[in-house]
């Protein structure tokens, strides 16, 4: 009886035993790894047939999902999702998802494209040794590419696009020894480039020099990046060389006649871009050339004739440039000639008369100057013999416009501001109109003292209540020379069109006039009134005299979002730029949108001259005023970052070195953990802010207050980033806002940490 007890213990032991090891062989299985998948991506829709009595080895691949086994280990695994997906919840773990990615060892394929990761890439994604082929396109990762990556000896094929990488390319892609296809387009990269066969970089941060590449190269798209140099001799050897796009960047110099035959080129695109010099007619082409795009360039001479010969089978698209030949839309020769020049490269024929013009010159120059002396002597004589005979005091009796009467077709000569800003015009805003002198008297009670709400530069504010009961400010500008009304026209067209949601937009105008001679004395411009005061009194003027109200960091972010999103219209659909726009010149609206209140328009007095360069008014620009539009574009860009940087720190700081010093401290707390990020934050905020939602902020905050001009973002870039961190943030507090610069009302409840 005892012997059969000690069998059956021993039975029941074994049995445990047993089971304890398939049960840990199940949680170990591929398909548990896969379920866990499932759960940790947040049950996509492209994965609700998975379960646990799923043959995943088996499984009928589609467009979203593929596995592929062999010998019944898990070579491949495909997952793409829907284009556009939103970030994953907050509780998603980057690192938690590679940990579980790796129990899948023999993996040598893995794609997973717009599933909403979010995260830097953990370096334990090494781990996948076997991996051949790695896509992790269209997500939201960030950071630097790991250099645990470098580890990866099969690794073939790495695609990162549309994601947030951002710093140095590293240099150790080279130890990679059959890496052939890099693809990091739209990332925030820069550095120096890796040899591979397929490199496509579109949309980063490389530049301003052409890189040096090996001559294996198949493919090399290197468009939307800063590349401001020649085409370098090099590629005459790029043999191998089936596709290269160099679109869009600012390179110069001759274009290379090689690169039409080299043998192996299918796709040639070079449009937008400052290439100059002469084609010649005679030179040879590849046959297998088929798609050429020379758009947009200063070149000259004759369209190659190898280029004419086989149009069904090519396609070649050369508009925008000075060539004598061919039926598609082109500058005059002169055209091309002037923006070489202006870019440091003198057109062979005027190096030849160069040395013989060298002493004709001088002369010509010297009578020119001559006369214009003898001109300038005889104008001011006459000048100062009228302003003798001119009425010293001028008549105090003023008249003003009718507003009745119709402007001439002069105003409405630039269609480009009507076409392109009326779709931005604010919802709730009346039609832009005239006012009379009355209106404006009565709306300010005759300029009582109490509807005085100060002087700047730019004139006296008044606020004002219009008869319909609308509330107003009102701009008096006093004009410091006489001017008739057809000298404002046009600024005044361009004023009715700055209407933009982020803008503190114009509702109308009034002119007052010299009884005598017509001219304009004073011009009241009439604003939308913007209630809640600026934007430094919600963040570091509170602790005085506001100290009841402050903005969450999810506000913040959309403040932030909206002025950027002004400038951008400032920029890019009206033209105006170098707008000194201060934390001050922001203000709030009823629902706490954000509005820009003082920008470079037109019209004020001290800023005349000024717009009159600054304003853009369509057509072609040589590249003195290009060059110029971009510097003043660039100093809109670091008066964002200063107003980023007090909406960060709580605080304002007076001066550029103490700006200075505190994008060094920025820096720093980004080097650092998210421990110093939160120590440098406004402390009203500081358990409010994700940390990686915080951490873009600053880096965006740091790169707008960069001091060379050139190393700042664009405005597409700020918004980019400014939107990431809002969904991010968005994200963790649980709700999907949308982040177009309208935070939640101050009437709705407060989320605790958001």
């Amino acid at each position: 009886m005892a012997q059969v007890f000690r069998n059956s213990v021993v039975l029941v032991i074994v049995v445990l035993f047993v089971r304890i090891d398939l049960s840990q062989q199940f949680q170990s299985s591929p398909t548990r790894t896969l379920l866990r998948i499932q759960k940790l991506l947040n049950f996509p829709a492209a994965l609700s047939n998975w379960n646990d009595s799923t043959d995943f080895c088996n499984l009928e691949p589609d467009a979203s999902v593929t596995v592929v086994c062999y010998e019944g280990n898990m070579t491949q695994l495909h997952i793409i999702g829907k284009k556009g997906a939103l970030l994953l919840p907050r509780n998603f773990s980057m690192r938690v998802f590679v940990t579980t990615l790796v129990k899948l060892p023999d993996l040598k394929v893995l794609t997973l494209v717009s599933l909403g990761l979010w995260g830097s890439i953990p370096g334990k994604i090494a781990h996948l040794s076997s991996l051949e082929i790695l896509n992790m396109s269209s997500n939201f990762l960030y950071g630097a590419i790991p250099q645990e990556i470098s580890l990866l000896s099969g690794l073939r094929t790495l695609i990162l696009d549309d994601n947030m990488l951002a710093g140095q390319l590293p240099d150790w892609f080279s130890v990679l020894p059959l890496l052939t296809v890099l693809s990091l387009k739209h990332n925030i990269l820069n550095g120096s480039l890796p040899d591979s066969f397929i490199l496509e970089l579109e949309g980063n941060g490389f530049g301003p020099q052409f890189p040096q590449l090996g001559n294996k190269l198949v493919t090399l798209k290197l468009s939307r990046n800063k590349f401001r140099s020649c085409i370098p001799a090099e590629v005459s050897s790029f043999y191998q060389l089936q596709r290269l796009d160099v679109s869009l960047n600012s390179l110069v110099g001759p274009l290379p006649s090689v690169l039409f035959s080299l043998p192996s080129l299918s796709y040639l695109n070079i449009s937008g871009n400052k290439l100059t010099g002469m084609i010649l007619d005679n030179i040879s082409c590849n046959d297998e050339l088929k798609v050429v795009d020379l758009s947009s360039n200063h070149l000259t001479g004759s369209l190659p004739k190898c280029l004419l010969a086989d149009t069904r089978n090519r396609v070649v698209l050369y508009p925008r440039n000075c060539f004598v030949t061919g039926d598609q839309q082109q500058h005059p020769v002169s055209f091309c000639r002037n923006e070489a020049l202006a870019v440091g490269i003198i057109p062979e024929e005027k190096k030849t008369y160069q040395s013989r013009n060298t002493f004709l010159a001088p002369s010509i120059v010297g009578g020119v100057v001559g006369v214009v002396i003898l001109f300038g002597i005889v104008y001011l004589v006459v000048r100062r013999k009228n302003e003798k005979n001119m009425v010293k005091n001028p008549p105090t009796n003023l008249i003003v416009e009718n507003p009745s009467a119709g402007y001439t077709s002069k105003l409405l000569s630039d269609s480009r501001y009507i076409s392109q800003t009326m779709p931005f015009a604010p919802l709730g805003l009346s039609t832009y109109r005239v006012l009379s002198y009355e209106e404006i008297e009565d709306a300010t009670n005759n300029f009582d003292s109490s509807a005085f709400m100060g002087e700047g530069s730019q004139g006296q504010m008044y606020r004002g209540q219009l008869k319909d009961g609308s509330l107003v400010a009102i701009r008096c500008l006093k004009m410091k020379r006489r001017s008739s009304i057809h000298n404002f026209t046009h600024h005044i067209d361009l004023i009715s069109k700055l209407r933009h949601r982020h803008l503190v937009s114009a509702l109308g105008h009034c002119f007052e006039l010299y009884l005598e001679d017509s001219s304009v004395s004073r011009i009241f411009l009439v604003f939308e009134y913007v209630p809640n005061g600026t934007l430094r009194s919600w963040i570091s003027e509170r602790h005085t005299r506001h100290s009841r109200r402050s903005l969450a960091w999810t506000q913040r972010i959309a403040a932030a979002v909206g002025i950027a999103k002004g400038i951008q219209f400032l920029h890019m659909v009206a033209g105006v730029y170098s707008n000194n726009i201060k934390i001050t010149d922001v203000l709030l609206d009823q629902n706490l949108v954000a509005k820009i209140s003082s920008y470079n328009l037109p019209l004020m007095a001290e800023s005349m001259a000024k717009v009159s360069r600054g304003v853009s008014s369509g057509g072609s620009k040589d590249s003195s005023d290009q060059e110029r539009i971009n510097q003043e574009a660039q100093a809109d860009i670091y008066d964002f970052g200063a107003i980023l940087l007090e909406t960060i720190r709580g605080r304002s700081f007076k001066s550029k070195n103490e700006i200075n010093a505190q994008r060094e401290k920025l820096q720093e707390a980004i080097s650092g953990d998210s421990v110093a990020r939160k120590n440098v934050v406004d402390p009203a905020i500081q358990n409010e802010c994700l940390d990686q939602s915080l951490k873009t902020m600053m880096e965006v905050c740091v790169r707008c207050l960069l001091k060379d001009p050139i190393t700042r973002p664009s405005i597409e870039d700020v918004i980019w980033n400014l939107q990431f961190a809002s969904q991010v943030q968005d994200t963790w507090c649980g709700e999907y806002r949308s982040s177009d610069g309208s935070p939640v009302s101050p009437s709705q409840p407060k989320l605790s940490i958001c």
